[in-house]
């Protein structure tokens, strides 16, 4: 079993990076329009919560709560998609995605080239004025705080007399919190009038401007909203890693593995990203190399006799080689090669295709239908 279920530590990367792949659903899935420089959005939370904890910001010392800190990187990021979408809703179609690109680009280059990060801006920064972990709970409280990081320092043990956690285990189930939080605020939202609104324009823009509604307005609006909970997945990823650069925060194809991340796992469904990016992360760490997460080529090096390594097969090439040649190093080939399934085969991901088996939302429909089969 361990061979195929992920890591906690890889668990809590798949937890903050679906809260960003659910915020780039949220508007891309909902109301139609791809939003390519969603990383904008991300880097903004992610750089904020690193350079506060390292003193760099006005107001903002290396004690501020780190709840206050992802409230303020969403607020500034949600400024920010308000100034972005203001432009870039005056387009629709491919042009809204390549302009929302053509910003997030702007911001990724500024931000390699920004001194003031640090003196090597290209290579990121790192958190250096904070030497505690970043708690998650209720601001002031220390009882009901616990940090995150693998140096939080946090680890419970005896809990309810038997249940002992790592610090990896307390930071996998504290972002966990902050993600189900988002996505049920995120869930409320798109059932509420505003989200019905959001799904018109999606299905027929020019129909819901006849009936009445301010379309971009609303989109304008759910452009902010999915660029705050975008923030608040960055800060995330800055105070597990306690660092954040360029490449893994602003660049484009951030934004690329959250689009990857919905189609897999059902776009326009918004708990499908989880899933998606669950599915990703499970496919290259079950083909990873040796040594990174006990995957497909080090269980089949272990469990194969050496005779059978040494079995040559082709020209010489033996049966490791073999595993080795076409494993090691290999997976990011074969998660493309499922992606392209998924588009051919499997279009509405895998969220959306149980829900069209069910014929409707899953969380309604499945415990009807396993009541009804149950019951025969």
């Amino acid at each position: 079993m361990t061979t195929l279920l992920p890591r906690v530590e890889t668990m809590v990367g798949v937890l903050y990076f679906a809260l960003f792949a659910m915020s780039f659903d949220f508007v891309s899935g909902y109301t139609g329009y791809l939003s390519f420089g969603h990383a904008a959005f991300y880097g903004t939370g992610a750089y904020l919560v690193v350079l506060a904890a390292n003193g760099k910001l006005p107001l903002l010392g290396a004690e501020t709560p780190f709840v206050l800190l992802l409230v303020l990187g969403g607020l500034l990021a949600l400024l920010l998609a308000l100034l972005i979408g203001a432009v870039s809703f005056r387009l629709t179609g491919v042009y809204f995605a390549m302009i929302t690109l053509g910003f997030s680009q702007v911001l990724y280059v500024f931000v390699r080239d920004w001194d003031f990060v640090g003196s090597n801006p290209r290579d990121g920064i790192a958190v250096t004025g904070r030497t505690t972990g970043f708690e998650i709970g209720v601001p002031g409280v220390d009882a009901l705080n616990l940090a995150i990081g693998q140096l939080s320092g946090d680890e419970i043990e005896g809990l309810l007399g038997f249940v002992s956690l790592s610090t990896t285990e307390v930071s996998y189930y504290m972002v966990g919190l902050v993600v189900l939080v988002c996505y049920f605020a995120m869930q409320r939202i798109i059932h509420s009038p505003f989200g019905r609104v959001m799904v018109a324009i999606r299905e027929n823009e020019e129909r819901a401007e006849a009936v009445g509604y301010d379309t971009f307005r609303y989109k304008l609006g759910a452009f902010a909203i999915s660029a705050f909970f975008a923030a608040v997945a960055g800060g995330l990823f800055a105070g597990f890693r306690r660092s954040a650069t360029p490449e893994n925060a602003f660049f484009f194809l951030v934004a690329g593995d959250a689009l990857l991340a919905a189609i897999i796992g059902g776009f326009g469904t918004l708990a499908g990203p989880l899933y998606g990016r669950l599915f990703d992360e499970t496919v290259r760490e079950f083909l990873s190399k040796a040594g990174e997460g006990g995957g497909l080529l080090p269980y089949l090096q272990s469990q194969l006799g050496e005779a059978t390594l040494s079995t040559v097969v082709y020209d010489g090439l033996t049966v490791g080689e073999a595993i080795d040649t076409f494993l090691n190093g290999h997976a990011a080939l074969y998660v493309g090669l499922l992606f392209v399934l998924f588009v051919l085969y499997v279009p509405n991901g895998m969220v959306g295709t149980v829900r069209d088996r069910l014929g409707g939302r899953v969380a309604e429909r499945l415990p009807a239908a396993l009541g009804r089969r149950f019951d025969r």
